[in-house]
């Protein structure tokens, strides 16, 4: 593991009170006893220059949390998924239509989730997953758009990131993906707050350490959305996004917000290579 900077800990023990390491669990994610999960590379994407490897949310979390993920009976987001095949069936909107009307089965979109957020041509602007869906609802169905945090949301983002499990994240962060790409680096080392805390400082200077009961991870999203112990719901991207700035005692910006997209941009590619583990289980 690459030894990070002693600024970045010095100011995270200066916050806390405490910061002591602990390296990552040494172990292998099969979810089901069938699906073979890329939680960890020993190369990070030439791109990326403050990590030397990979390791997913789950290396960090303790031996019980990581075992949830492993059976999917045990793993409290897949009602999320039960509950969201029921709205892919479920005809809405003035054009009487279900997702089921136009993609067949959810199986249908392995592969999405892999590569979200991704340039629109269509519309001339980067993507997320929220916006597909939406476009989905009001343009196809005629129904009326879900809000970025509203439970079908999140529940339908559940299931396509479901159907995804073990792809490698692959978002393109060249053409058209650049300009956010680049937009979503500054912010990523940009300090906010009233503490003055960057990503980085956290995620790339300090994963391993432990702050107070927390074991800080590289931030990775592969496995959003994410069901977390914390507040017993399944949580967007954008939203773990909002809570890590508000954190820094900082005015965060909304769910949607250009910001949030060029951040997810980036912090996807981070990723490049980790497999799809949506939906997750964490702290």
């Amino acid at each position: 593991m690459k030894i990070r900077t002693l600024a970045g800990s010095v100011a995270l023990v200066a916050l806390t009170g405490m910061a002591t390491w602990a390296d990552p669990a040494e172990d292998k994610l099969v979810i089901n006893g069938e699906i073979e999960m890329i939680t960890h590379t020993e190369k990070a994407p030439d791109y990326i220059e403050g990590l030397s490897e990979q390791y997913s949310g789950w290396h960090f979390r303790d031996a019980d949390t990581r075992d949830m993920e492993r059976d999917d009976f045990d793993n409290p987001g897949m009602l999320a998924v039960d509950a969201a095949k029921e709205v892919w069936n479920t005809a809405d909107g003035t054009e009487g239509k279900s997702c089921a009307s136009c993609h067949g089965e959810p199986e249908s979109l392995r592969g999405v989730r892999a590569v979200m957020p991704k340039f629109n041509e269509a519309k001339g602007e980067m993507y997320t997953l929220e916006m597909y869906i939406n476009d989905c609802r009001t343009e196809r169905m005629g129904a009326e758009a879900w809000g970025w945090n509203d439970a079908d949301m999140v529940n339908m983002t559940a299931l396509i990131s479901y159907v995804s499990r073990g792809i490698p994240m692959n978002v393109a962060i060249d053409g058209p993906a650049a300009p956010y790409w680049e937009k979503g680096k500054e912010m990523y080392y940009t300090r906010y707050g009233q503490l003055e805390l960057s990503c980085a400082n956290c995620h790339e200077d300090n994963y391993g350490n432990y702050i107070r009961a927390d074991h800080l991870s590289q931030g990775q999203i592969n496995g959003f959305p994410t069901y977390r112990l914390k507040n017993a719901r399944l949580n967007s991207i954008h939203s773990r996004f909002k809570g890590c700035i508000r954190d820094t005692r900082a005015e965060t910006f909304k769910e949607g917000s250009p910001e949030f997209i060029a951040l997810e941009v980036y912090v996807a590619s981070r990723g490049n290579g980790l497999s799809v583990e949506g939906p997750s289980v964490r702290n």
